[in-house]
């Protein structure tokens, strides 16, 4: 009983140490992602749901791939209220800084409904043209978002939907680099490993 009890323990530590290095894996492709050439040059779509941060009233393009790397490798934290931000203070009082933190506060869903609800406004757009360099924006930083709360879930439960949310995520992330580019009705799949 007891040996039975201790391989249970051992294949769930396991499944989580997988899972967290799937998951890490993830993240690294969704930044990775960012610094690609041309992500950021895709045309908005005109009376699109989503929009970006405005700034006295006007709309602000995406900050270049390398400035938000920069601004997500000084590393992000999560405070008790479920907010993210910017470890680096002298980082996040730059003009690029305080606009991530407006995205992160404003724009980023905080919770797992808020996140699922995004996840389907992107499933629902899979059909259309690329995202607008601002959508895609917002589909990576709640992918991101999505792998701090999952570090952070107590519950099993809880910890299972925000991986499967990242997942899906990651999934149409790669569905819309693929647009234009993929044989019609052959998705790219981040395989079966990265089912949660």
């Amino acid at each position: 009983m007891e040996e039975q009890r201790a391989a249970g323990e051992i294949k769930t530590q396991r499944t989580w140490w997988t899972m967290a290095g799937t998951m890490q894996f993830l993240a690294w492709l969704m930044i990775a992602i960012c610094l690609l050439p041309g992500v950021t040059t895709t045309q908005h779509r005109a009376g699109h749901p989503m929009d970006s941060t405005s700034v006295g009233g006007a709309l602000q393009e995406p900050e270049a791939p390398e400035v938000m790397f920069e601004l997500l490798w000084a590393g992000l934290e999560l405070d008790i209220m479920g907010k993210l931000y910017i470890q680096d203070e002298e980082l996040a009082s730059t003009r690029p800084g305080r606009r991530l933190r407006r995205l992160l506060q404003h724009h980023v869903p905080s919770d797992l409904e808020g996140a699922e609800q995004r996840l389907q406004q992107f499933q629902d757009l899979r059909k259309g043209p690329p995202l607008s360099p601002w959508d895609f924006e917002h589909l990576l930083l709640t992918g991101l978002s999505c792998v701090y709360r999952l570090h952070v879930a107590s519950e099993t439960e809880e910890r299972a939907r925000w991986a499967q949310v990242f997942a899906l995520l990651a999934q149409e992330t790669l569905w819309d680099l693929c647009k234009g580019f993929c044989p019609q009705g052959h998705p790219p799949s981040l395989g079966p490993w990265a089912s949660p």
